[in-house]
């Protein structure tokens, strides 16, 4: 079951209300799960159970996606605004220096907090801003098409797409390599998450200037990525070891931009492998 949890953050306006929903799970070490653009906490679904058997698995739906609410106004959905504002939600959990796994955008804000040094440990799956000028269009034109053909289907032709393993293909397959694996519930959950997303645009346009360069140093990172990754290029993991040279680099043999899905056992192993460092 999920719950909400409230907490004042920062703005350039002042003090402003967040409000973020979040599913817990487990004991152990505490460990942050962040999604991608567009998707909402239950792309984790597959990998939690093994996850919540060592570790007390937080899942949040990002702010402007899944059940969370949008950020205030005078928020931006920017690093220097989300990052922070996943600090606050940590501090509201009583959450001390989480381990942090993300994927896509996820990934992205997780290297962030490993940067600036609130997480224990970082695992960033297919992270966003290791892409040149080139592959970033093609990346957001990619996201646009998912999000304007989300939007335009009725609910009933979603729901009935879902119910075969051609028509689950159909709505899934630009992020998961195995998309008939997805079952007909997540992909009608999911593909309604992403047209309702309050959040889309802004995090887009957000992330147009995006260019991840500078190293982490002081914690463990790692870095997995898909082979069969069609939406963020499985190259782009080469310069994700380049920026940050003591990072694992983690093939996904036969996974797709969202991994967790495709492979949940050597995704949960990847990520509890890199939070035992």
């Amino acid at each position: 079951m999920s719950a909400q949890v409230e907490f004042t953050v920062e703005s350039p306006a002042g003090p402003r209300t967040v409000s973020v929903t979040y599913d817990r799970r487990g004991t152990g070490e505490p460990l942050l799960l962040l999604h991608g653009i567009g998707h909402h906490w239950q792309a984790w679904e597959p990998v939690i159970p093994v996850l919540a058997a060592e570790r007390d698995v937080v899942s949040v739906d990002l702010p402007g996606f899944g059940a969370s609410a949008p950020l205030p106004d005078g928020c931006a959905y920017d690093l220097s605004t989300v990052v922070p504002v996943l600090g606050g939600l940590c501090a509201a959990l009583g959450l001390d220096r989480p381990h942090v796994a993300g994927n896509s955008l996820g990934g992205l804000l997780a290297l962030e907090l490993g940067r600036q040094k609130l997480v224990r440990s970082v695992t960033a799956l297919s992270p966003a801003g290791f892409w040149s000028e080139s592959e970033r269009r093609y990346a957001f034109g990619t996201l646009r098409a998912m999000h304007a053909a989300a939007s335009a289907m009725p609910v009933p032709l979603i729901e009935g797409l879902s119910r075969s393993a051609a028509g689950r293909t159909a709505l899934t397959s630009t992020i998961y390599a195995r998309p008939a694996r997805r079952s007909p519930e997540a992909a009608v959950a999911e593909t309604l998450a992403l047209r309702s997303a309050t959040g889309f645009r802004q995090t887009l346009a957000a992330g147009r200037t995006v260019r991840v360069t500078e190293d982490i140093t002081g914690l463990p990172v790692t870095i997995g990525w898909g082979t069969r990754d069609r939406l963020l290029l499985r190259r782009q993991g080469v310069r994700a070891k380049q920026a940050i040279p003591d990072a694992r680099l983690i093939r996904l043999p036969g996974c797709g931009h969202v991994p967790m899905n495709d492979d949940p056992a050597l995704v949960a192993r990847v990520i509890l492998d890199g939070s035992s460092r």
